[in-house]
């Protein structure tokens, strides 16, 4: 049995829609890659430099509207000219200090790497180095390489992915990749930029930082 013309229209009219929906939707929950720059910071004896850094931002699975999730990757390269042997004992001191990640000498050079996670917060260099409005606080990368974050308006949190001691002058390298970031908390817009730290003992003490570009995580 054949339609009659207007049965043929409104079942056109409804493929479309259907199709346009279904356009729609996979728009709405499609990954988005981001491209970041390079970045170098020089300090006393050593420059640091960041290169082939991504993100890969998608919806969380809770679809709960204040969950999303990064997946990071990226290249630190750290030369180091000159630093005392050392001798790596356990940490003190260095209690959170914002944009440290709670690195403090403990007898030798070191350097972490990490992210800084805002939720509807600026994490622009003079927010950070202020202090930044809100609680700050550190927590790691797990075996699967896999990190929940949770994370409420006003707070920013520092996510450490890789860092190790510098017993002697030379290249360093940190290499990451997919590194998952689950954000998790944050109903309003939230941002996350890449850090490194590279701090060289001795009589000469210098702590120096390089920031990534920061991305937004939706």
């Amino acid at each position: 049995m054949r339609n009659p013309p207007t049965m043929r229209k409104i079942l056109a009219a409804s493929a479309l829609a259907t199709a346009a929906l279904g356009l729609a939707s996979g728009t709405a929950t499609a990954d988005t890659f981001v491209p970041l720059p390079d970045g170098e910071k020089a300090g006393p004896d050593v420059t640091i430099k960041r290169v082939a850094e991504s993100a890969l931002i998608s919806p969380s699975m809770a679809a709960n509207g204040a969950g999303r999730v990064a997946w990071v990757s990226g290249t630190v390269i750290a030369d180091v000219a000159a630093t005392p042997k050392g001798d790596p004992k356990p940490f003190v001191g260095g209690s959170g200090a914002p944009g440290t990640n709670n690195s403090s000498t403990h007898g030798a050079s070191r350097i972490n790497t990490g992210y800084i996670v805002g939720c509807q917060v600026s994490i622009a260099d003079n927010a950070i180095s202020a202090g930044v409005s809100g609680g700050i606080t550190t927590t790691g990368v797990n075996a699967s390489g896999t990190v929940g974050v949770k994370i409420g308006p006003g707070e920013v949190k520092f996510v450490g992915v890789e860092g190790f001691d510098i017993v002697e002058k030379g290249t360093y390298h940190v290499s990451y990749k997919d590194v998952e970031l689950q954000i998790q908390g944050c109903g309003g817009y939230a941002q996350a930029r890449a850090y490194t730290v590279v701090e060289i003992i001795g009589t000469n003490y210098s702590k120096t930082t390089l920031y990534g570009q920061p991305f937004s995580i939706g």
